[in-house]
């Protein structure tokens, strides 16, 4: 294992802002892992520590392939994480929507070009990524339909879902986007949680990583923990169900709950007097892919997504 700095900023005031890379192997750029890009995605930086921590013991016992070389970036916001911010705690901007990057451009402009000039040109490009919209997701594989996308690797990962969409405007700013556009067979793990640690999943997500690794002959090691065959969703056809008021959300099922039509999934109480104003009912048979996880709601907040399934 080698520690790198990827980039580094300097401060009048503290210490220097710095990115760090660890790097495995020797040989061809075949995999980039980057975790954290956003200043609450703990969850996916503890993934990434985890990936470190079991490389350098995978390398020091020779389990990494001849002529594979591994680079992991576990986090490219330490400075957001250390005050608590989601995004850059100068002007709120987003990394992730800032790639390619431009190297004399704003603050993260500038990040984002030194990030993408180390994570070009890898055969395999793994980010482990969090939603916009707050919640608990199924830990699944997504990826963008850029018609670069590669279904057969992502069901490698061995995970239940590997889910795809196509590409909105603003996503042409995303990592994993570019990633593509450069021929790098890019993949976005959702790692279930983002802003607290779970580890049973963080634990699920090392070990798909890993195995994909291994399925893909990066690593001679064989994989660890349980495999699914991976159904293949496009996002538009989930179910989207939101808040008809505002109020504070008493969720009653977690993700991966099989549901049922007229179950109810959440109540919304008034916030002054404790009444229900809206019991949110599921219409169709499936499984909770996704749940909003935040107490409080607005009018039209996005509440779940479900996989139906069609009887």
């Amino acid at each position: 294992m080698r520690e790198e700095t990827i980039f580094e900023m300097t401060s009048p005031c503290r210490d220097s802002f710095r990115i760090r890379g660890y790097r495995f192997g020797e040989g061809a750029k075949t995999l980039a892992i980057v975790g954290a890009m956003r200043g609450d995605e703990v969850q996916q930086q503890y993934i990434c520590a985890q990936i470190v921590n079991r490389l350098g013991f995978i390398e020091r016992h020779g389990g990494i392939a001849k002529g594979k070389s591994i680079l992991v970036i576990p986090s490219c916001n330490p400075f957001s994480m250390n005050v608590s911010r989601r995004f850059w705690a100068m002007d709120n901007t987003d990394i992730n929507r800032m790639f390619p990057g431009y190297g004399n451009g704003e603050t993260t402009q500038r990040i984002a070009a030194a990030v993408f000039e180390a994570l070009n040109g890898f055969e395999y490009g793994i980010q482990l990524a969090s939603y916009y919209v707050p919640g608990d997701f199924i830990p699944h594989v997504r990826m963008l339909k850029t018609g670069y996308e590669d279904v057969a690797t992502a069901r490698l990962f061995g995970m239940r879902y590997v889910t795809v969409y196509p590409p909105r405007p603003f996503d042409t700013t995303l990592l994993n986007y570019n990633w593509q556009l450069w021929n790098t067979k890019a993949f976005s793990v959702y790692a279930g949680k983002t802003n607290l640690v779970d580890q049973t999943a963080g634990d699920e997500n090392v070990d798909a990583i890993l195995r994909m690794m291994s399925r893909t002959g990066i690593l001679t090691t064989e994989s660890a923990g349980s495999a699914y065959e991976s159904v293949l969703v496009d996002e538009s056809t989930l179910q989207h169900i939101k808040a008809n008021h505002a109020g504070i959300l008493i969720r009653l099922v977690d993700v991966g709950s099989r549901v049922h039509p007229g179950q109810s999934l959440a109540h919304i109480i008034h916030p002054y007097n404790g009444q229900i104003l809206c019991d949110v009912k599921a219409t169709k048979e499936g499984t909770v892919f996704f749940a909003h996880n935040r107490p409080v709601v607005l009018q039209n907040a996005l509440l779940f997504m479900v996989h139906t399934i069609e009887l």
